[in-house]
Order: structure tokens, then sequence, then C-alpha cells
């Protein structure tokens, strides 16, 4: 029986070695098959998964071998930590590793949506050439308002100060007189100060009670016109239907979003809006970010096994 259970497509360098050091069972459709997977866990030590598998009280209760949960990624909102951590059960995930690919995208998508590049260049390899239609707008002299000062947060206003963009910021673990804070320049304000000033609005927060649909009706209503919602942190923290309305409307100029709130998310009305960019949740696939998350994962799933202490354990 195997060691290791891995149920999505993690792979590399750091996996492979892994899998020539213990018995693991890898299968990337695995966290679809419910059945297989419990019969998987009734001899494993480890499992180590991305944001598809469910790991839930029951299949921990129901895993009595199970010494380490592994999260290839900086979320943990799929694995139930307060149940592993009653079973005596280590999770450890990536919380670092990710944050510059994601931290870009976003500066990516603002770049986008300030020049209109997706459009224009799908209408010239259409046989065009219409400059006049694609006069875009700078991103310098442009307020950014970020949505979670954390790591990732920090990183993209690091980036968007270089373009000569104005950094505001709503946190609220984050105090005023936080060294990064003067460090960057950012004036720290109101969640709904923010909003009525950003040019752009980027969000970096974790799926909390507190931000399920942080981003609704009101909020969207709140915000500066003609201005830029970019989500690359969790799906359910926008009520899509009230962001549909708003770019319908045009009371939002454009939107970018990496992550729905179900995903995958099926055909839906965002196909038919020009003024919408859409990802499939892509923020922390860079090649380099994946071999670092897999290298850090790997490492701390081995250590586990043979006794030593992992590096990036949830607490």
């Amino acid at each position: 029986m195997p060691d290791v259970i891995v149920t999505e497509n993690i792979s590399g360098p750091a996996m492979d070695s892994l899998q020539q050091e213990f018995q693991v069972l890898w299968d990337a459709m695995l966290w679809k098959d419910t059945d297989r997977l419990e019969a998987a866990l009734a001899e494993a030590r480890a499992i180590v998964v991305r944001n598809q598998t469910q790991v839930t009280e029951e299949l921990i209760t129901m895993s009595p071998n199970l010494r380490v949960i592994a999260r290839a990624g900086a979320g943990l909102d799929n694995v139930d930590t307060e149940a592993a951590a009653r079973r005596g059960v280590t999770v450890v995930y990536a919380p670092r590793e990710n944050s510059l690919a994601v931290a870009e995208l976003a500066l990516g998508f603002m770049l986008n949506l300030a020049r209109d590049i997706t459009a224009a260049h799908n209408d010239t390899k259409g046989g065009n050439w219409n400059r006049s239609q694609f006069v875009g707008s700078e991103l310098s002299g442009k307020t950014l308002g970020l949505v979670g000062f954390g790591r990732i947060g920090q990183m993209v206003a690091r980036r968007a100060k270089a373009f000569g963009m104005k950094i505001i910021a709503f946190d609220k673990f984050l105090p005023a007189d936080a060294p990064v804070v003067n460090e960057l320049e950012a004036a720290m304000v109101s969640f709904n100060e923010l909003l009525q000033t950003a040019d752009y609005v980027s969000c970096h927060v974790p799926l909390l009670e507190d931000t399920r649909h942080l981003f609704s009706v009101e909020q969207f209503n709140a915000m500066k016109e003609g201005a830029v919602f970019i989500n690359t942190s969790r799906g359910e923290v926008v009520d899509e239907d009230a962001l549909y309305d708003a770019l319908v409307a045009n009371s939002l100029r454009a939107a970018a979003i990496d992550v729905r709130e179900t995903e995958p998310p099926g055909p839906g009305r965002f196909d038919d809006l020009d003024n919408v960019l859409v990802t499939p949740h892509i923020g922390a696939f860079s090649i380099e970010a994946q071999q670092r998350v897999v290298t850090t994962v790997c490492n701390d799933v081995r250590a586990v096994l043979t006794g030593e202490d992992p590096v990036s354990v949830f607490v």
C-alpha cells in the first residue's frame, strides 16, 4: 500500500525524488473518485493536494495512519485544519512560494486593461489595422487601491510604484505605522475611501467568513466611475452577479478575474462581455513558482515521514 497519495497534477523533480524514496500513488484525477481516495487513505501516511481535493473531517477521520496533509499552494480553505489538529495530523503548505507569480499576474491584468491589449490583438489577427480604435491609458499617475496588504499586496505595490502609480491600501490587520507602509510610500485608508478613490482596485485577501462576498452590490456601487477591478485572491470574495451588473452598467470600466465562485464555472454571462478578462485560476502557475511550491511541500512531507521538523507548517 502507498505511503503517500497525490490526488492532483503535482509534478516536478522534487516529486520524482519523493517517489523514489516512498511508495507513492500519483493520480491527477483521484480527487474526483471518492471511493478510490478513501480506500487509498486507509493505509497512507501522507496526502498531497492542490485546491480541488476536499480534505474534510470525515476523510481525515477515516485515515487512521495519516500523519501529514500537504497543500501545494498558499490557501487552505479546502483542508479542515481544525479536524487535522484534533487528530494530530500535521498540515504543511506553501504560503510564500507562489506570491511573486500572483503579483505579476495582477500587474499583467492592469497593463492589459490599460492598453486593451487582448482586444487589439484579436482585432489585428482578424485582418484589421484599427489603430485609432485602441487608444488606451497609462498606469502612471493612477491610484492603485490594494484590498489586503500582505505579502502579495506588497509585491504588487512595489511593482506598481515602478510604473508611477500612487498606492493606497486597506488591511484591517496591518497598522498604519508598519515599516513596510512607509517603505512603499503607501497610504492606509478605510475600505470605503479606497473604493471611492482608486482607479484600479486589486483584491488580495484570504477567504474567511468576513471576506465572503466582500465585493458585492454596495461595494461596486461605491467604486469610482470608470474604475477597474482585479481579483487574483479567491473567487468567493466576489458576488459575481453584482460584478456582472456593474460591468454591464459600465459603472466599472473593466475587470479581470482569475478566480471564480465555482471552479470550473461552466458557461456564464461573463463570456458575452468585452470589458472583462477571465483566466482559469492561473495566478500561481508560473514554471518557477510551481517548482518552488512542489519542492517545499515534498520536502516537508519527507521531513514529517522521517521524523524531522517540517518548515512550512500551518499553526
